[in-house]
C-alpha cells in the first residue's frame, strides 16, 4: 500500500485581486484522519474544491497513490475514489432518502439499492429510513444520507466540511465512531472544522493555512484548542472576557403565548412561546436547525407580520403588530441567520448595506436627506473594530468571505448601541479568533445594560454566553433554565428528542 494516498505539491490558485492558495503542499496517508485548519479566508474551501474537481489549480500537482492526476470535475474525483460532504447539504426535500441516494448513483434496481443502502447504513452505525421524505428529517439524519451516499461509491478519501455544525452532542459521538471505523478500514478523512476540541479528539494530524499559505503541521492531540487557534491566526487568542454588572429588573423583551403559522411549505409552526429577556442578561436558545428558529426570528423582527396569537413587547411597548423598522426605533436590532438576501444585499456596497438597518436609529436620514459622509464613517468604524477583511467600504457584500460578512453584519448592529439584540448563529462560519471577538462584543453590550437573545446550534457557544438556556424543538420552547444548572448532555437530549416534551426529557 502507498504511504501517501493524496499529495498536493505547490498548489496555487488566484482570483482577481486575491491569491487564494499560494504554493501549498499537503499529504494524506491511507487510514488517516487529517484536519485542515485556518481562519476565515485562509484558503481551505478553495483547496478542497480543487481536490474534488470543482476548481482547477493554476499551478502545482495533485498526486493520487503516487501518480500525477488531473481532477477535471467532481465526476473524475469520484472515479478516483474521492467523496465530499459539503456543509450545506445537496438533497431534494420533497424526495425520499432512497430517491435522493439513487440520483447520485448509476441507474440500478431500486430494491437492490435499498438493500445496499440498508447494509451500508447498518455497517457504519448510520441509521436511515429509506422511505421517509427529507423535509421530515433532522439535520443529523440528512447528514447521514450524504455520508452513506458517498460510501456507496466506495471512496478512499472522504472530505467533510464543518460536519458537526448541525449535530447534537449525541449525533456527533455517532459520527466520530463512524469516522474512526472508516479510518480503521484504511480510508482517509480530510476534516474541516472550527471546533478545535473536536479536532483534538478526532484527528491524527493537522495542516494549518493562513493567508492562503501552509504555515504549520501538527498533531492536534499534542496541542490545546488555544494553541491551535493561535497557529491559525498568527497571534494570541484571548478568551471571552465575561461580563460585569448584574441582571437588572427592566425587561428588554417579553413574548407571551406566541403562536405563528409558518409560511414555508415545510416550515415549523410556533406554538405557545413564552420568553423574557432582562437588561444585563443573555438568554440562549439551542436547537437543531429546522425546529422553528427561523420562524421565531422572523416573528420577533416583524418580517412575517402579526402572529396567529400572542404578544411581543420590546421594552414596555407592544410591538406585536409593528413593522421591522418601527421595532428598531424601540431600540432593538436583529441579526438573522441568512447573511445574503436577508441580512445584507449581495450587490450593494458595505456602505450601502450599513445604511439599510441603521438609517433612522443613527440619524443618517432626516427629511429625506441622507448624510453619506456619516454612513461612510460608520462603515469605517465597523470594518476597523470588527477586523472585517475587505478591499474597502465600497466592496460589494458578495465579495466578502462568509466569515467576514458575518463580522460586518454583527458589527453593524452592535455599533448601533441597542437596548436589545436578537441574533441567530452569531459566529456561524467564523474562525476562533473572530468568534471570541464577537462574543466579547455581545458581552460588552449586555454589560452596558442591553438584553440579548442568542439562537444557536453550537452548544459550546450557548453555554459560553448564556445566563439562561432554553431549547426549541418542533416549534415549542422549553422553560429557560439557569445555565449553571443544566449540562450539555441534557440540552443535547432535548435538542434531539423532538417527539418529547421538555418536561418528559427533564424527568427521564
Amino acid at each position: 500500500m502507498s504511504e501517501t494516498l493524496l499529495r498536493l505539491t505547490g498548489i496555487r490558485k488566484t482570483f482577481p485581486g486575491c491569491v487564494a492558495n499560494d504554493n501549498i503542499d499537503l499529504a494524506i496517508a491511507p487510514g488517516e484522519i487529517h484536519a485542515l485548519l485556518g481562519e476565515n479566508g485562509a484558503g481551505k474551501s478553495t483547496l478542497v474544491k480543487m481536490i474534488y474537481g470543482v476548481l482547477r489549480p493554476d499551478a502545482g500537482e495533485i498526486s493520487w497513490n503516487d501518480r500525477g492526476v488531473s481532477v477535471d470535475n467532481p465526476a473524475s474525483a469520484r472515479a478516483l475514489g474521492i467523496g465530499m460532504v459539503f456543509q450545506h447539504f445537496s438533497l431534494f426535500e420533497s424526495m425520499t432518502t432512497l430517491e435522493n441516494v439513487a440520483l447520485a448513483l448509476p441507474p440500478q434496481d431500486l430494491q437492490t439499492l435499498r438493500r445496499r443502502l440498508n447494509d451500508t447504513a447498518e455497517q457504519y452505525g448510520l441509521k436511515l429510513h429509506p422511505d421517509r421524505y427529507v423535509y421530515d428529517l433532522s439535520m443529523g439524519e440528512r447528514q447521514r444520507i450524504e455520508i452513506v451516499r458517498c460510501l456507496l461509491q466506495d471512496p478512499k478519501l472522504l472530505i467533510l466540511d464543518e460536519p458537526t455544525s448541525v449535530l447534537t452532542p449525541q449525533e456527533t459521538d455517532i459520527l466520530f465512531a463512524t469516522l474512526r471505523k472508516l479510518a480503521s478500514e484504511g480510508r482517509s478523512i480530510l476534516y474541516i472544522s472550527h471546533k478545535l476540541e473536536e479536532v483534538r479528539a478526532l484527528c491524527d494530524r493537522a495542516t494549518i493555512l493562513r493567508g492562503g499559505k501552509r504555515v504549520d503541521d501538527c498533531v492536534p492531540a499534542q496541542e490545546t484548542a488555544q494553541s491551535l487557534a493561535e497557529k491559525m491566526i498568527g497571534r494570541r487568542v484571548e478568551s471571552a472576557r465575561g461580563r460585569s454588572g448584574q441582571v437588572a429588573s427592566e425587561t428588554r423583551l417579553s413574548v407571551n403565548h406566541l403562536s405563528v403559522r409558518s409560511g414555508e411549505l415545510h416550515g415549523t409552526d410556533l406554538q405557545e412561546i413564552n420568553l423574557t429577556v432582562k437588561a444585563g442578561e443573555i438568554v440562549g436558545i439551542a436547537g437543531i436547525a429546522g425546529n422553528g428558529q427561523t420562524e421565531l426570528m422572523s416573528a420577533l423582527s416583524g418580517e412575517t407580520g402579526a402572529p396567529q396569537s400572542g404578544t411581543i413587547k420590546i421594552g414596555s411597548t407592544d410591538a406585536t403588530r409593528m413593522r421591522p423598522m418601527d421595532r428598531r426605533q424601540l431600540g432593538a436590532v436583529f441579526v438573522p441567520e441568512e447573511r445574503i438576501g436577508q441580512a445584507a444585499v449581495s450587490d450593494l456596497s458595505l456602505t450601502q448595506n450599513s445604511f439599510l438597518t441603521s438609517a433612522k436609529r443613527m440619524g443618517f436620514s432626516t427629511k429625506g436627506l441622507i448624510s453619506w459622509d456619516a454612513v461612510s464613517q460608520f462603515t469605517d468604524d465597523i470594518l476597523k473594530r470588527f477586523n472585517v477583511r475587505a478591499t474597502g467600504k465600497d466592496a460589494l457584500a458578495k465579495s466578502l468571505s462568509g466569515g467576514n460578512l458575518q463580522k460586518f453584519i454583527v458589527g453593524r448592529e452592535i455599533l448601533q448601541k441597542p437596548n436589545l439584540i436578537v441574533v441567530s448563529q452569531p459566529t456561524w462560519g467564523v474562525d476562533a479568533g473572530a468568534a471570541a471577538a464577537i462574543h466579547d462584543e455581545i458581552q460588552a453590550l449586555v454589560s452596558a445594560g442591553a438584553g440579548a437573545l442568542v439562537i444557536s446550534q453550537d452548544l459550546d457557544e450557548i453555554f459560553a454566553l448564556s445566563d439562561r438556556i432554553a431549547v426549541i424543538s418542533r416549534g415549542t420552547l422549553s422553560e429557560p433554565q439557569p445555565a449553571h444548572s443544566v449540562t450539555t448532555e441534557a440540552v443535547g437530549l432535548l435538542m434531539g428528542a423532538s417527539a418529547l416534551s421538555a418536561q418528559q426529557v427533564s424527568h427521564a
